[in-house]
């Protein structure tokens, strides 16, 4: 990524993500944004992440193509990981304050040709292969120390593939993350 957030920067999306999730318990929109950041109305892909307080996943929903600027992707998807990530029920109201929000600003996705191009905890992959398609982001596989191989196996699985489906007319696309949360 050539330009990281700031920490102004990531407080302003993580408040932005609170509080879109918050205002739709109320049944009203988020507070009008008054965004000065030039980087926070780029159009970038972003995945919001919601943990439990043990840190179990409860839900994640990310877009890599965004057509709108940075903040508004954020706010649209933290409404979808919390309510409408199929995986999961919908966020109860009293889960709110027990949930930690991460969020994950994508760089543009990059087709690789050959897997030695992916650095495990750099990249995130991206794996297409007719009408399937998963993603892992570069966390997963840092946080479950696991080798290329194996990262690329979990990708696919994802997708719905065989572990090895990326081994035969499969597309591979990387891309890095800037990962912040509430909690780090």
């Amino acid at each position: 990524m050539d330009e990281e957030l700031t920490i102004e920067e990531q407080k302003e999306l993580l408040r932005i993500a609170r509080e879109s999730i918050s205002a739709n318990f109320k049944g009203v929109q988020p507070p009008e944004l008054s965004i000065e950041s030039a980087r926070l109305k780029e159009s970038r892909g972003a995945f919001v992440t919601l943990h439990n307080k043990d840190g179990s996943l409860r839900g994640c929903i990310g877009s890599f193509m965004a057509e709108e600027p940075l903040y508004k992707t954020v706010k649209e998807m933290s409404l979808q990981a919390a309510f409408h990530d199929p995986r999961f029920l919908p966020l109860e109201e009293e889960e709110l304050k027990e949930i930690h929000i991460e969020i994950s600003v994508l760089s543009p996705l990059r087709e690789i040709k050959n897997i030695d191009e992916i650095e495990v905890g750099r990249h995130g992959l991206y794996i297409i292969k007719g009408m399937q398609c998963g993603t892992l982001l570069p966390q997963v596989a840092a946080e479950y120390c696991w080798d290329r191989n194996t990262f690329l196996e979990h990708t696919c699985m994802k997708a719905g593939l065989p572990p090895d489906g990326w081994k035969k007319d499969a597309t591979i696309l990387t891309y890095s993350a800037q990962v912040f949360s509430e909690t780090k």
